[in-house]
């Protein structure tokens, strides 16, 4: 009897100690949601006010202010200089698709062929291409923009989108989930029926890969879209119309000629919309990222 009294208190202590630590982990978690939120929710509160009220006191109630706050964007003139959101959204469309595209089949290729293929240099390769992957694009951009001002490249799109073909840390992504879930004699059967290497890959490995494609897809395509840095580099005396939205917008604050908070801030919502709508529709297919990443080799 003792002994069901202490292993029925210890279930209790046991239970107790559990919801304890749940209790705390979901005001954690309602804490960091808030942090990560707060910023987008402050952004979206502002375009909606004027710039007097911006610039008089902090709100977290909206304004009334949102249709004057549009048509000071798509009509003052001193906007027109800095931001034009249809061409911009054309531009980043464009760059981030292809750039996309062309990072999750190479390095999906990439992958593929360093997984099912035996050759004497597959392990140096791998690690240089971690090695590479350690390599910030700060320190090879010099290097980069002169390269591209040799060929006569710079002020268009092709070294914006060119490059994605190299991605090593999706390549390394790939690789891992190819070695936890990738049977090699489903390839061994497609040999031995007479499909070719690439109908394989494309018929057989794509296919079973596409849980890992559409998370390196999702997170190629927010990194392209927001990427500034490059472009900047890159686009060096290009007309408005070709320039990216995340250089608009950048341009937008720096400009001394707009006194208009309101309107800035509208221009900077409708520039994450697509991030937002991505992170919304697709979020479980990154909570899945997650967990595929954290496979160990």
């Amino acid at each position: 009897m003792s002994k069901m009294k202490d292993t029925y208190g210890e279930q209790k202590s046991y239970t107790k100690s559990l919801k304890t630590k749940s209790i705390i982990l979901t005001v954690w978690f309602i804490i960091l949601a808030i942090i990560c939120l707060l910023p987008i929710y402050i952004l979206i509160i502002n375009a909606t006010r004027s710039h007097a009220e911006i610039s008089q006191s902090v709100s977290l109630i909206p304004g009334t202010n949102l249709v004057k706050n549009f048509k000071a964007m798509t009509g003052d003139p001193n906007f027109k200089l800095s931001y034009d959101a249809f061409n911009g959204y054309k531009n980043s469309i464009f760059i981030t698709v292809c750039s996309t595209i062309l990072t999750v089949f190479f390095s999906a290729l990439t992958a593929y062929g360093m997984h099912v293929y035996d050759f004497k240099l597959k392990e140096i390769s791998y690690t240089i291409v971690l090695l590479v992957m350690m390599i910030p694009m700060q320190v090879v951009s010099a290097g980069f923009v002169s390269f591209m001002a040799s060929i006569h490249l710079t002020n268009t799109y092709w070294p914006l989108i060119i490059p994605a073909v190299a991605a090593p840390s999706v390549v390394y992504f790939m690789r891992s989930y190819m070695q936890s879930s990738f049977s090699m004699a489903i390839v061994e059967a497609a040999r031995i029926d007479g499909c070719s290497e690439f109908r394989t890959f494309i018929s057989i490995a794509i296919p079973m890969m596409k849980p890992a494609i559409a998370v390196q897809a999702i997170f190629a395509f927010i990194a392209s879209w927001n990427n500034f840095y490059t472009p900047n580099m890159i686009l060096i005396s290009v007309p408005l119309k070709n320039k990216t939205l995340p250089m608009m917008v950048a341009a937008l604050q720096a400009s001394d000629k707009i006194a208009n908070y309101g309107a800035i801030y509208l221009a900077i919502a409708l520039s994450i919309v697509p991030i937002v709508i991505a992170y919304v529709f697709l979020s479980k297919f990154i909570i899945a990222g997650v967990a595929l990443g954290g496979v160990k080799e």
